[in-house]
């Protein structure tokens, strides 16, 4: 789950960490009567969208007036805000933050993520702030340095002296920034964070460090833990099919293509998707539905599936473990015939009782199309699109 850049900095504070003093704003007025309070000459209004790039998209301005607070969040306010993140279609700018203007000295990038490979909290560190981490690392990957953090001690004299030097620090700001490190990584691991990037973390004029910017990510398996942190999940961010699945307990990430995917385990959606990009087509989602086939649960799949227009063909690939064919087969043929699906639909049952699995689809009555490999459903979903495709196609034109 992603917060805005406000509530980041409003978490991070109860840990103490140094932000830059800032409010929230939902229209001009309460931009420019938070410009009041923060008081001083200088602010920077910064359009809150879960994305990065903000600035290179126009959604960062800094303004030296109280006219140039008003007219820049009406400028903002309602644009549509596209990023190297967003994708083409950007994302609607629905509130702006307004934050006092900084004097900033250097910039440099600190941020900590969670390191599967090795089973622990790594602090990435450059003195390249300011800029996309990807970039640097492509560009100069000499100047990010990598600190893992040992679980059992927490993070160390000897990891604040290392990831001080990376970014450039001179020694009389090791207690700053060992203050700085030490409460950054006790919010990451209290709150189950799986990210926190601060980009830019500024050094100012007064030779403090400042979080200028913080985005944060959380392990969403840990939020039952967290009901204080799921109620900042903004649902107008995010892609409403995956909010949808979120809600009916379903793993969903929307894509670009026509074939739907409903598939039982992480792993096997992944399968999927490539076998069907092999086979000529565009998967148009990754939706793990678990080990739990139930009937219930196969329709919630089918309705989120044939929520998206751009869907022309479902490809249902189940390997049945724990499971058994015989019930996943009764769960399809159930969920078909409670929810309305117009599209050619592939089915491949794998795995205990198999051929009682098969059976029951094939006296259903329902025109489903059977596959036996993975392979074979592929390429059947896609020619079962083409088909269908070039059949409308006929009909549009004959009409």
């Amino acid at each position: 789950m992603n917060i805005h850049e406000y509530q980041a900095k409003e978490l991070l504070k109860e840990y103490n960490v140094p932000t830059v003093p800032g409010f929230l704003a939902l229209d001009s007025e309460s931009a420019v009567a938070a410009a009041k309070e923060i008081g001083g000459d200088v602010w920077v209004v910064k359009a809150q969208i879960h994305a990065g790039g903000r600035g290179k998209g126009g959604g960062v301005k800094v303004v030296k007036s109280l006219e140039e607070v008003k007219s820049i969040s009406e400028e903002i306010l309602g644009m549509n805000l596209v990023t190297h993140q967003t994708g083409p279609k950007g994302q609607l700018v629905r509130k702006v933050y307004i934050e006092k203007g900084t004097n900033i000295l250097d910039e440099l990038y600190l941020s900590i993520v969670v390191d599967r490979a090795n089973s622990r909290v790594n602090f990435i560190a450059s003195t390249e702030g300011g800029m996309d981490i990807e970039e640097v690392a492509e560009n100069t990957p000499e100047k990010i340095l990598t600190v893992d953090i040992n679980p059992s001690s927490g993070i160390e004299e000897k990891d604040v002296i290392s990831i001080s030097k990376a970014l450039g620090l001179d020694d009389d700001l090791l207690m700053k920034s060992g203050a700085l490190l030490k409460n950054l990584y006790k919010a990451f691991v209290e709150t189950d964070m799986s990210l926190l990037e601060i980009n830019p973390l500024v050094l100012t004029g007064d030779r403090d460090l400042v979080c200028l910017d913080a985005k944060v990510n959380f392990d969403d398996n840990a939020l039952f833990r967290h009901p204080q942190i799921s109620e900042l999940r903004d649902k107008s961010q995010e892609d409403p099919r995956e909010s949808r699945a979120a809600d009916r307990g379903l793993s969903y990430v929307g894509l670009e293509g026509n074939i739907g995917c409903i598939v039982n385990g992480a792993g096997l959606a992944m399968a999927t998707m490539d076998t069907i990009k092999l086979a000529g087509g565009e998967p148009a989602n990754f939706l793990d539905i678990g080990g739990g086939a139930t009937p219930e649960r196969v329709a919630k799949a089918f309705r989120l599936v044939m929520s998206d227009q751009n869907v022309q063909a479902v490809l249902v690939n189940i390997f049945a473990g724990i499971n058994r064919c015989d019930w996943v087969a009764m769960g399809v043929v159930q969920a078909l015939k409670e929810v309305t699906v117009e599209v050619p639909v592939v089915i491949r049952l794998a795995g205990t009782n198999v051929e009682e699995g098969q059976r029951i689809l094939a006296q259903s009555g329902l025109p489903i199309i059977r596959a036996n490999t993975l392979m074979e459903a592929a390429e059947r979903v896609v020619v079962a699109w083409q088909n269908d495709l070039k059949q409308n196609t006929n009909i549009r034109i004959a009409q």
